[in-house]
């Protein structure tokens, strides 16, 4: 209600303390006495508020301003009344109080009030209807209107899962209900929206989702007839594309790119989205990142094939760096066994060549991913025994043998430790026996000697040791055939000492009694050579004497005919071809220095006839003169001197006949000395009549 502004502020009291038993309640401190009284009518004024003007008490009217405000006592009699405490003057009203009664206060009011309520109205038109909590719902009590709200608020979610549940809510509906073909013409088109979903789910690559949704669908429905044929296609174009797939694959594995770019080509008529796409852009990149690993695979063979411990280990990097992922992968680590294999062959070459050193850093560097630790450290035993063997004694073969059986059945060079044990073994017994028969040997006589290979010859053709058995025996046999041939070639010596022709024709008899094969053999057929020249010289050098004789007299033609007398392969045929090629040049010059004479002599008679075609005649035969003969300056001299005598010839002409001067001065040749002058004339001849 209204406050009075003539009366006492008062602070709001808190909760109001319980009545006493004379019907009084105890004031908080500080306060002024109310009577109960007072109280009761400020109420019934509070109530009166609202009556109407007329059956409103009338308040007392306010005190003046300086006077004391009335009170009275308590009655201690026990009145019910209480008493006012007048003993303080009355509080001044608060600044506030005066905002009330002003029209800026009032105008603010108006203008919040205002936009409060307009906004008030905007919420309340704009708040949308409450929705049903559909999760909530029991559908089996749940009447029709709400089940055909909550489908409809699934389906809009145009999701496979929430247009089968709404499906699932009114298609539940009896056939005799009111709302059923509202319902089955919901189902159909919520229907054929799964389909178009599935559809779309199939063209995303999720082949078993959209067959699950397609076959939630229901029977009765019009479009459930085109879901087994739309499943059977989809599966039928999924095979085929798995298929190419998968064949793409295999070619990757084969390292056959094109093949595979082929497939890859395939997927691009597949009736899917996904396969033309992602699947296609993710089989290219497969190819296109394994042909750049077998590229890299391809450089490490190359590296591999070149040989050599560097290029092996470079190889092995090379295919080490291709990733596990990549369907190289498999044929790299192949390809790395195969590797580390020719660095073991390779080791096993070095310890051919009695490399220890070479063969074990060989062997140390073949990496673990080989997969070769195991035949690494058989090698590496064997290679030490193999360099005991090559010592060359029996106990360091025995050292050998020691070493290689130290080699379990279970290891992987076993059998080959077993073979060269045998080997060793063998090569024992051989140099023991080839010991016995060098015992034997010794005195050196050709008894002792083929008894030493009576007895070497026991050893076996297949024993490891052979060749050398082999060595020994036929450096015996050498000694034995020396000591038999050695007198017949010393008395040929002799024979040939004599130096006549008969008697190094005995000689020659007598050396060719050794035989091919002998020890002595080359050496006897070497001496017979020699006695055969002297022979062979001795016949012919009076027939390369002679011809020289006609070479000095001038005669060279009877002395190349002389000389061509001794025969290849005699022993002075080359001196006599050398002379021969010698005189034949010598002839050859002078027969080209009388042709080139008679050129010349030929040239001036035809130049004596002083015309343009005898000079030029003239000039031509004088220039068939050969350029290292001796006449050919005095030719060059005729030339220039007829060239000049037509080019006067020219110029005479050139007064009455321009063209037959040009005619005239063109057949001077350009090796003359004029040639130069008679061009210039003939350009400016030209030039005069107009060319």
């Amino acid at each position: 209600m209204t406050r009075d502004p003539g009366m006492p502020h008062r602070k709001p009291l808190g909760r109001s303390p319980k009545p006493r038993k004379d019907g009084t309640r105890p004031q908080p401190a500080g306060s002024h006495a109310i009577p109960v009284s007072s109280v009761s009518q400020s109420r019934a004024q509070a109530k009166g508020a609202d009556l109407p003007a007329r059956s409103r008490p009338v308040p007392p009217p306010p005190p003046k301003p300086n006077q004391q405000p009335s009170h009275r006592s308590v009655n201690r009699s026990g009145s019910d009344e209480p008493v006012l405490d007048t003993s303080k003057t009355p509080r001044p009203p608060r600044r506030w109080l005066g905002w009330l009664y002003s029209w800026k206060f009032w105008l603010l009011a108006t203008g919040f009030g205002c936009v409060g309520t307009g906004a008030l109205a905007l919420a309340l038109l704009l708040q949308l209807p409450g929705l049903p909590n559909c999760p909530a719902i029991f559908w089996p009590l749940a009447s029709a209107s709400l089940r055909f709200e909550c489908a409809r608020l699934a389906a809009s979610k145009q999701t496979s899962n929430d247009l089968l549940e709404a499906i699932a809510l009114i298609d539940s509906l009896p056939p005799d209900h009111p709302l059923r073909d509202e319902a089955d013409r919901l189902v159909e088109l919520w229907s054929l929206e799964v389909l178009k979903l599935a559809e779309a789910d199939f063209n995303a690559g999720k082949l078993n989702e959209a067959i699950a949704a397609a076959r939630r669908l229901s029977p009765k429905v019009s479009g459930y007839k085109l879901v087994e044929e739309r499943v059977q296609r989809w599966q039928t174009i999924w095979s085929k594309a798995e298929t190419i797939y998968r064949k793409a694959e295999e070619s990757l594995r084969d390292l056959d790119w094109r093949q595979a770019f082929s497939y890859a080509v395939r997927l691009l008529d597949i009736d899917n989205n996904f396969w033309q796409t992602t699947k296609y852009n993710e089989l290219t990149g497969k190819i296109n990142g394994s042909r750049d690993d077998g590229n890299t695979l391809g450089k490490a063979q190359r590296l591999a094939d070149q040989g050599g411990l560097t290029n092996l280990l470079e190889a092995i990097k090379l295919a080490q760096s291709i990733n596990p992922n990549s369907y190289v992968h498999q044929a790299a680590q192949k390809a790395i066994g195969e590797f580390g294999q020719k660095m073991l062959d390779l080791a096993q070459v070095m310890l051919d060549r009695r490399d220890l050193q070479g063969a074990l850093n060989v062997l140390n560097k073949i990496p673990d991913i080989a997969n070769l630790n195991e035949h690494v450290k058989d090698l590496t035993v064997l290679a030490n025994a193999q360099s005991q063997v090559w010592l060359n004694t029996v106990p360091d073969l025995e050292e050998a043998i020691a070493q290689a059986q130290r080699i379990r059945p279970d290891r992987p060079l076993y059998r080959r430790a077993q073979q060269l044990i045998v080997r060793w073994q063998l090569e024992i017994e051989a140099i023991a026996q080839l010991e016995k028969a060098r015992i034997i040997s010794q005195p050196g006589t050709i008894s002792d000697l083929s008894a030493a290979i009576a007895e070497a010859s026991t050893i076996s053709r297949s024993n490891p040791r052979w060749n050398e058995v082999q060595k020994q025996i036929q450096s015996w046999t050498a000694q034995i055939q020396t000591i038999e041939d050695r007198p017949i070639l010393d008395q040929a010596e002799q024979i040939a000492a004599q130096g006549d022709p008969t008697s190094l024709q005995a000689a020659v008899a007598q050396a060719n009694q050794i035989t091919q094969g002998r020890a002595l053999y080359k050496e006897a057929q070497g001496k017979a050579r020699t006695w055969t020249g002297q022979i062979q010289q001795i016949q012919d050098q009076p027939y390369l004497d002679r011809a020289r004789e006609f070479a000095s007299a001038g005669d060279l033609t009877a002395a190349i005919r002389t000389a061509e007398q001794i025969g290849a392969g005699r022993s002075l045929y080359a001196d006599a071809q050398v002379d021969v090629k010698q005189w034949r040049s010598q002839l050859r010059n002078q027969e080209l220095q009388a042709q080139a004479q008679q050129n010349l002599q030929t040239a001036r008679q035809l130049a004596n006839s002083g015309s343009p075609d005898g000079l030029a005649n003239a000039i031509r035969t004088a220039d068939q003169v050969p350029a290292d003969s001796a006449l050919r300056s005095e030719a060059d001299h005729a030339i220039t001197e007829w060239s000049t005598q037509l080019l006067q010839v020219a110029r005479s002409q050139a007064v009455y006949d321009l063209p037959g001067a040009i005619a005239i001065a063109q057949k001077i040749p350009s090796r003359s000395g004029i040639y130069a002058e008679a061009q210039q004339e003939i350009q400016a001849w030209k030039r005069a009549i107009g060319q």
